[in-house]
């Protein structure tokens, strides 16, 4: 149960069906001003203010028309976007279910189905100019286990944004601490104009969580590549 009054610094006591890892949670969220902002702001999660925070910091979302939202759910990132261009086109993807938003197309289906990437870009009248990820595989409790399960789906999600972006576009992930994978930057370095990793202020402190930030999508003619498959 969580101890009435005004004290901010509230304390849960640890049920009975209630694990103390369960209990430490809460207490976090009932003591996270990111919770409770997001609650009167009417985001759906404390995430919203990570992308809020990242745009702050690079400047990607304003003037966006096409979005990929990776990893929807619950919704907040989407929400954001919307907020930032009401007539921005965002189709989103998640395997768990997500309640439906206002100018978003929701896919409940797994982004490593092989028909997943062309269902996202047919939903778009174009190429998106920004492509965003804060996927993480479910962890099994093993820290290398977890770390390459999730550095996987940010590769699938990297790979995507180099196939599918619009030239002079974004792409945002959610990496583990340590930043990007070496093979996975140079990817990266290779295809955008800058790769910068970051921390925002509404990523908790003890979380691993980084992200990063790959603007300004050279594209396929620059990078070569046309010219080496032609």
């Amino acid at each position: 149960m969580a101890r009435s009054g005004s004290n901010p610094d509230r304390r849960v006591k640890t049920a009975k069906k209630r694990t103390a890892s369960s209990a430490a949670w809460l207490q976090r969220q009932l003591n996270d001003p990111y919770v409770k902002r997001a609650k009167q702001d009417g985001y759906r999660s404390r995430a919203a203010y990570k992308l809020l925070g990242l745009d702050e910091r690079f400047t990607f979302l304003r003037g966006t028309k096409r979005v990929v939202d990776l990893g929807i759910t619950p919704g907040g990132w989407s929400q954001v976007v919307r907020r930032a261009n009401p007539r921005a086109a965002v189709v989103g993807i998640d395997i768990l279910p997500t309640d439906a938003i206002e100018g978003v197309t929701i896919f409940e289906m797994d982004f490593m189905d092989d028909k997943a990437p062309a269902a996202l870009t047919d939903t778009l009248d174009g190429s998106p100019d920004l492509v965003l990820s804060d996927m993480a595989a479910n962890t099994v409790g093993h820290k290398q286990t977890d770390h390459l399960r999730t550095m996987a789906l940010v590769e699938a999600a990297a790979w995507f944004a180099v196939e599918t972006l619009e030239q002079g576009g974004t792409f945002v992930a959610k990496v583990l601490a340590g930043g990007t994978d070496k093979e996975l930057l140079t990817l990266l370095k290779q295809h955008f104009r800058t790769v910068k990793h970051a921390k925002p202020p509404a990523s908790r402190k003890g979380s691993s969580e980084w992200y990063v930030v790959a603007q300004g999508f050279k594209g396929r003619r620059e990078t070569g590549e046309d010219a080496e498959q032609s």
